[in-house]
């Protein structure tokens, strides 16, 4: 059994348990996300402690077995041991199939997120916490400064977000990883050593070797986890503005189109202007992402100023401006979806844009993509004039029953059992 009774010099140290885990009270059921490293093991080992002195959700224990190193079973199975030994249920999750040969941390973080979710929604758990530490937000600053972020990417990661579909709780956000350490070795446990930790090819490795540096100059971990505070302060106040114009300025109609007025948009504080834009493409480009902000701010520009009558495409989407007003529409060759079966009493997000429902609990319905209808005729069918871009219209879904039926078409529904409902946040 692990060693909770820790000496008074580490447990001085630590912050409340209570404050830490706190928001973890909200769920019945959460897990633990636990490589075997250091940093995971005083995470589960915290966690537990806390758990163990009052009422607290039940806590599941996940780790994956990459299988990027010989060692990844063994460490796998030594977490399982732990968690066993501390009373909670674990699950060591395999990746299989074939592995890149490049972008390997990228692809082994989503099938870890993806393997982890999935045993979560069969063991019903709501949430996933994780070990993210202070000096993991300074270096994730350090890269996103680096990278050219603007005020969303400096307020670094956050306490609570959401990940591949699944909220992640970050609660060590404040702890110093040289405590999570202490914490650990006062527990008696030897923590896996991932030989990729250290590995200098590795961009967050490049930084997390030039911390001392920069601490020894003032930017430590702690400094830079208070820059990422102010930057979310800062962040969230744009946030309030930039909502408040886009509710006010911009239309988005049933095909997943958004049009505003180039003389409103102009008026815009570059700021607030950029977050605006940003969010048409992401609500009406299917959510692909920047590859640096100054593509949008680039574009941004093109509009606020004495823009000429044109188009132009990015981030999925194709942007005209006709003198007056700025049409957004989905790039139809940006578009790959084929037909596909809803089955009865579930829902589907299409294309990132749309959610479709299926409330029947019967029929099978089908959801494609709208063939080719002239505008006469999708007048008729809809009851009044389409003035959509026709990009719009051909990357919008169609719903059917079995017997080819339409059902809903774009965001109007025609039927009870189907509901359509567009992304817009």
């Amino acid at each position: 059994m692990p060693r909770l009774d820790w000496p008074k010099h580490v447990v001085a140290e630590l912050p409340e348990l209570d404050t830490l885990f706190g928001p973890l009270l909200r769920h019945q059921i959460v897990g633990l996300a636990v490589s075997g490293g250091s940093d995971s093991l005083a995470l589960m080992l915290l966690a537990s402690r806390w758990a163990m002195e009052r009422p607290a959700p039940a806590l599941f224990v996940y780790t994956v077995d990459h299988g990027l190193r010989p060692e990844a079973k063994e460490e796998a199975a030594a977490v399982v041991s732990v968690a066993a030994e501390l009373g909670l249920p674990a699950r060591s999750l395999l990746w299989r199939g074939e592995k890149p040969s490049t972008g390997v941390q990228e692809a082994a973080r989503d099938a870890r997120y993806r393997l982890i979710g999935e045993a979560m929604s069969a063991d019903g758990a709501t949430a996933l916490v994780t070990a993210h530490h202070r000096e993991d937000q300074a270096e994730t600053l350090l890269m996103r400064l680096a990278h050219g972020s603007g005020l969303e990417g400096l307020k670094g990661m956050e306490v609570s977000s959401t990940v591949g579909g699944t909220p992640v709780l970050r609660p060590l956000l404040g702890v110093g990883r040289s405590l999570l350490r202490a914490v650990v070795e006062a527990a008696e446990l030897a923590p896996a050593e991932d030989p990729g930790n250290d590995d200098p090819v590795y961009e967050r490795v490049r930084w997390r070797k030039l911390l001392p540096e920069l601490s020894a100059l003032g930017l430590d971990p702690e400094t830079l986890a208070i820059f990422a505070r102010r930057m979310g302060e800062a962040n969230s106040a744009l946030a309030e503005v930039a909502d408040a114009a886009f509710d006010a300025d911009v239309m988005i109609d049933g095909f997943g189109a958004a049009r505003f007025l180039q003389a409103d948009f102009a008026t815009l504080s570059p700021a607030i202007a950029t977050r605006l834009l940003k969010r048409v493409l992401n609500v009406v480009g299917g959510r692909q992402k920047p590859r640096a902000l100054g593509q949008i701010e680039r574009l941004r520009d093109s509009l606020a100023g004495p823009a000429e009558i044109g188009s132009t495409t990015a981030l999925g989407c194709i942007i005209r401006f006709d003198g007056d007003t700025v049409i957004v529409a989905r790039e139809p060759g940006r578009l790959s979806i084929p037909r596909f079966s809803l089955q009865p009493n579930s829902e589907v997000i299409w294309d990132d844009r749309f959610i479709i429902a299926n409330g029947s609990g019967d029929a099978v319905m089908s959801v494609g993509v709208i063939p080719h209808i002239d505008r006469r005729k999708l007048a008729e069918f809809l009851g009044f004039r389409v003035t959509a871009p026709a990009e719009a219209i051909r990357t919008a879904p169609v719903v059917r029953d079995g017997e080819d039926k339409i059902l809903a078409l774009g965001g109007w529904s025609f039927d009870e059992r189907v509901a359509v409902r567009l992304m817009v946040d």
